[in-house]
Formats: C-alpha cells, sequence, structure tokens
C-alpha cells in the first residue's frame, strides 16, 4: 500500500477511503466529501499515478492512496478508517469483512445482485463488530428503492412492483458502468413471482411504461438491476421487476430482438464484447438525461390502487455520486445500527434530500 506519510501519523479513527476513487463517479463522490470533510477523503485504487493526478488536480483536498482489494488487506490497515465507500466491483467478500474486523463502516454504489448477497450473509459479523455496510447506493440501485419505500406508504397491502429506468445515450458513463451493462445483456437471473425467485431472460418481457409528458410510453425490457431482488426481500412484495429502456426507441427495439435471435451470445466473445463496449460509449445521438418510473399495485381500503412515483434528470452518473456521498455524511456524521443493510431499510429519500446539490423532483400520481 502506498499513501503520503501523513495517512501514518494520524491516530484518529477519522479517514474516508474511497475505492476507485479517481474514477468518473469516485471523483465526484471525494470532492462531494472533500468540502464536508477537509483533509479526511482519500481516493484509493490500484493505479497510484492516478491517484496521484486527481489529488493534484483538487489542490490535496483529496488524498492519493494506492490499494488493490484484489489482494488480502489486513484489517490494520484500516485502523484509522472510519468509513469506506466501494466504487468498484468485488467478487468476494474479504475486504468487506477486513472492514467488519477494524470496525469500519462501509458503503457500496455497485449493482451486482450476487455480491450483495454474499455480504448480507456478512450481518450477524458487522453487527458483532458494531459497523455497517450499506448497500444498494445510487440511482439504481437506490433511488429506485427509495421510490418504491415511498410509493407503499400509501397502501396497506402491496402486491407488485414495477421499476424502469430509462437511460440517455448522450449521458457519458464510465467505462466501467458500460462494461457492466454490455455484460448483464445476454445474462438469465431471477427476479420475483408470487413470493418465490424465478430465472428469467435479460432483455426480455417487454412491457410499454408510460413515463409521462415529454417521454410518452416506452417499450423497456428486464435487466438485472440488483434493487428488484433487494426491495422484493426488504419491502416483503411478492412481485418486483426492473426494466430497461434507452432514449433511442430503436436502438432499445435492436438490442430485444439481438437478444431473441441468439446474437447477444456472441458478447462472451473477448472482441466482439469490447466493441460493444466502444459502440455504446461513443454512439452519437441521445441525451445526456436519465429518468425513473416506479409503478407499484395493491390494496388501500379494500381498493385495487396503483401509486405511480417519476423523476426525470440529466447525468445519472451525477446523480449516483451526489445520493453516494449523501448517504455517506449520514453514516459519518451519525452511527447507524449496526450489521448489513439496503438503502431503503436506514433511509428515507426525504432524509438524503437536503445533502443533495439539487433535489430530485419526484411526481407521484394515485390511482
Amino acid at each position: 500500500m502506498r499513501a503520503e506519510t501523513e495517512h501514518y501519523s494520524q491516530n484518529m479513527k477519522d479517514q474516508i477511503w474511497v475505492i476507485g476513487g479517481y474514477g468518473q463517479v469516485g471523483q465526484m463522490i471525494c470532492q462531494h466529501l472533500a468540502l464536508a470533510f477537509p483533509g479526511k477523503v482519500w481516493a484509493a485504487g490500484t493505479r497510484w499515478e492516478r491517484a496521484e493526478q486527481f489529488s493534484r488536480e483538487t489542490g490535496g483536498a483529496v488524498k492519493p492512496l494506492q490499494l488493490d482489494i484484489t489482494k488480502p488487506v489486513d484489517s490494520g490497515m484500516l485502523r484509522n478508517v472510519k468509513l469506506v465507500i466501494m466504487c468498484v466491483d468485488q467478487h468476494d467478500t474479504r475486504f468487506v469483512e477486513s472492514c467488519a474486523k477494524a470496525g469500519t463502516d462501509y458503503i457500496d454504489i455497485s449493482a451486482k445482485a450476487d455480491f450483495m448477497t454474499q455480504v448480507e450473509h456478512l450481518h450477524s459479523t458487522l453487527h458483532s463488530s458494531g459497523s455497517t455496510a450499506i448497500l444498494s447506493v445510487g440511482l439504481s440501485p437506490g433511488v429506485t428503492n427509495l421510490l418504491v419505500r415511498e410509493a407503499i406508504v400509501h397502501l396497506d397491502q402491496i402486491q407488485e412492483a414495477d421499476i424502469t429506468v430509462m437511460l440517455g445515450l448522450g449521458d457519458k458513463h464510465g467505462k466501467a458502468a458500460v462494461e457492466w451493462t454490455v455484460d448483464q445483456m445476454s445474462t438469465t437471473y431471477d427476479v420475483m413471482r408470487e413470493g418465490e425467485f424465478v430465472p428469467v431472460q435479460s432483455l426480455s418481457g417487454g412491457k410499454y411504461i408510460d413515463f409521462g409528458d415529454g417521454l410518452g410510453r416506452r417499450m423497456a425490457y428486464l435487466f438485472p438491476f440488483s434493487d428488484q431482488q433487494a426491495v422484493a426481500r426488504t419491502l416483503h412484495i411478492p412481485n418486483v421487476s426492473t426494466r430497461l429502456c434507452l432514449d433511442s426507441r430503436w436502438i432499445t427495439r435492436l438490442l430485444s430482438i439481438s437478444r431473441r435471435m441468439g446474437l447477444l451470445k456472441l458478447l462472451r466473445l473477448r472482441r466482439i464484447r469490447q466493441a460493444a463496449v466502444n459502440a455504446l460509449v461513443w454512439i452519437p445521438g441521445g441525451e445526456p438525461m436519465f429518468a425513473v418510473k416506479v409503478d407499484v399495485t395493491g390494496w388501500k381500503n379494500g381498493h385495487c390502487t396503483r401509486v405511480e412515483q417519476r423523476i426525470v434528470g440529466n447525468k445519472e452518473a451525477v446523480v449516483t455520486a451526489e445520493v453516494a456521498a449523501a448517504v455517506a455524511k449520514k453514516v459519518y456524521a451519525t452511527p447507524q445500527q449496526p450489521g448489513v443493510y439496503h438503502v431503503e431499510q436506514c433511509f428515507t429519500l426525504h432524509d438524503l434530500q437536503d445533502e443533495l446539490a439539487e433535489k430530485i423532483e419526484v411526481i407521484t400520481k394515485i390511482i
């Protein structure tokens, strides 16, 4: 591990490490937190030069740290670290376990459902250590989870939740986010149906979703965002699905057709996968926007009722970073219940609004 010498001179447990802190979202999280907690934030990753360059760009407000979490990280290295924010994907929970042993709180912005399940199994470990892990932090998962929580308040009994995310092709996403999206296009994953998880295929199950004025009705397809598995368990909803569409109707349709023809299986070939990643990064047109629609159905006073929640905004990565920073400020400033939780188990959207640069405007309709 490589860091500036002052890292070793501090004895208080007050540092914040942002793993992947020099990436697109990580940089924004670091900058937000450095304003709130000057001198406490470290941008960590495997590439020292990138971390050091970013530190210089912030005028030293964010400190550089070289750290490879794919290798064992002794809990002693975390003795001065109060909070870790994870912005990169992991394949096992060794680093989370090190955080637990060190009594370090942990926030994760990733969207891998299988990894989150692994972390959930560490609940008793983190509870015993007095540390807290909060998962599903960002837009989807994250804001989507909070919208579902807000919607069910209006119902006596919940039957189904449909979550739909629209991403703008003009929005420039980080390479890791694009790679994750491409890798999910040909997968099979589980969704909750009548209280049991059943397998479905990514980009199947097309459904028209009404995004309201301006955006209108869009065909969206099932996609393995982890929010659908999380809220099914945490909010006890018997039927939950998350769908994806792009702001380009024809490209959304093309992806679905490619799935039905079996062409997306070719993404398992390295060159074709890389070509697809490059195409999504550099494709012309589209808007730097996103939209989220949550439709929750159930019963209120004996009547079948639907609650619709809708938000539209610009730059999904910015919202992800702001939500992550807002959660981090809450966790850093106020001790949370120890253990492993998803964001909707600890916070409401209202709890986070004051920490956001721009409030998320939610349009609610009850039918």
